[in-house]
């Protein structure tokens, strides 16, 4: 355990140091774009965050590869999974760097997602066999080529989760450390009845990416200083899925008299732990193609956007989608080590979409609905306004619209034009 904490600290030092000297970087470059209509800032703020997060990736696995019991484990488990994420890592972070920087087509980004997951799978990080109930046929093994073909989808969808998640201020670090706490308990859990270096390996991953996105945080909660980017986004989406991968293929068999639902654990946990992101991912797509768009058009539709536009604050609005996340993955953790009926699974989850639900509602916000006055001593400190940026008017409309610059020509003037003269200084009668 104590393994576990101090890799975390390491990778979340790291990247908190490093945030500054990367912020200035990206300043100096140029790598802070103008407002977009469909960004919720309202001022050019920097990117490239990614590039401390992978630092900090890669201190924590360094130093996770030097501890006497996670290193020992990582260096028997199969494959490389160190250096396997050091060059992976390294590839989707020089991906996300350039189109952070000048820009990308979509295919080529795609291409980049899919060679970083091809470096995971000839290291031997990917997936050997489906976890499957005995009533369905019990574990499927699978070979070499349906092995990569799945793996690397597995790893593009989970890095496109992220990165279409990442949309507010703090939104993708949040959610993807919430997501890698699940999944660290989770192996936790199962390394207290069973044992295995692919259970070490998912916990020592999921720690390095907790400390990653910890580390990141202060600096990106809103109001964000910096910007993780494409960079960071899609590193944590690729680290994320590297967990997943890991921690996946465990026969049921094994831990047969763990709880009552045992067989489902497997496959349930990845969705578990993605499910917002994969909401928005999936809704995106739909919504995109049915308008004869490229599902990778950027538009204004994302769950986040639908919060900002019935009335929540920025914070309130990454607070709510850190509630359903945290309720999802760790619902479905409790409810594997406590031992339930699998019956009991669809009406925990219906309960829990009606309380978020109502979360999100506007009027939780307070009585009076969305447009309800503030009540005394209610100060919001959200930062600075979020929102689609007010049009930039041309210099000689700014100039036409100012108040005339006095005596009766100006007056008659403005009043020629229907703009009331108000004077600066009113004359005492």
């Amino acid at each position: 355990m104590r393994e576990y904490l101090f890799m975390a600290l390491i990778a979340a030092a790291v990247t908190y140091l490093l945030v500054p000297l990367v912020r200035r970087f990206a300043i100096r470059i140029g790598a802070m774009p103008e407002v977009r209509e469909r960004d919720v800032h309202t001022t050019p703020t920097p990117r490239l965050g990614g590039l401390a997060m992978y630092g900090g990736l890669v201190a924590g696995l360094l130093v996770a590869n030097q501890l006497s019991h996670t290193g020992q484990a990582l260096k028997e488990s199969d494959g490389h999974p160190v250096v396997a994420l050091i060059v992976a890592g390294a590839l989707i972070t020089l991906t996300g760097f350039l189109d952070d920087w000048w820009g990308m087509d979509a295919f080529i980004k795609l291409g980049g997602q899919i060679a970083a997951a091809g470096v995971l799978v000839y290291s031997d990080l990917r997936l050997v066999y489906l976890p499957l109930p005995k009533d369905w046929g019990g574990s499927t093994s699978l070979d070499y080529t349906l092995s990569t073909v799945i793996t690397i989808l597995v790893v593009v969808v989970t890095i496109n989760a992220v990165n279409f998640v990442d949309g507010l201020d703090g939104l993708a670090a949040g959610i993807v450390c919430i997501a890698a706490m699940a999944t660290w308990a989770y192996s936790i859990f199962l390394s207290q009845s069973i044992s295995g270096t692919n259970i070490t390996t998912t916990a020592a991953i999921a720690s390095i990416l907790i400390g990653t996105c910890l580390g990141f945080l202060p600096h990106n909660f809103h109001p964000a200083k910096i910007f993780m980017g494409d960079t960071g986004a899609m590193l944590i989406g690729l680290v994320l899925a590297s967990s997943i991968v890991t921690v996946t293929p465990l026969d049921p068999a094994v831990i047969e008299d763990m709880n009552k639902v045992p067989v489902l654990l497997p496959l349930i946990l990845p969705a578990a732990v993605l499910v917002l992101p994969l909401v928005d991912l999936t809704t995106a797509v739909v919504r995109r193609t049915s308008q004869g768009l490229s599902p990778f058009a950027p538009d204004r539709g994302h769950l986040h956007h639908r919060l900002l536009d019935i009335g929540h604050s920025h914070r309130r609005s990454v607070l709510i989608m850190y509630a359903w996340a945290f309720i999802f993955a760790f619902g479905i953790v409790a409810l594997s080590t406590i031992g339930v009926p699998v019956l009991l699974f669809p009406v925990v989850i219906v309960l829990a979409v009606v309380v978020l639900v109502l979360m999100a509602a506007p009027r939780w916000r307070g009585r009076g609905g969305t447009h309800a006055a503030p009540r005394d001593g209610d100060h919001d400190d959200d930062g600075p306004p979020t929102g689609p940026m007010p049009p930039v008017l041309p210099e000689t409309e700014v100039r036409r619209r100012m108040p005339p610059s006095g005596g009766p020509a100006g007056q008659e003037r403005a009043s020629a034009e229907g703009n009331p003269v108000i004077p600066a200084f009113p004359r005492s009668s």
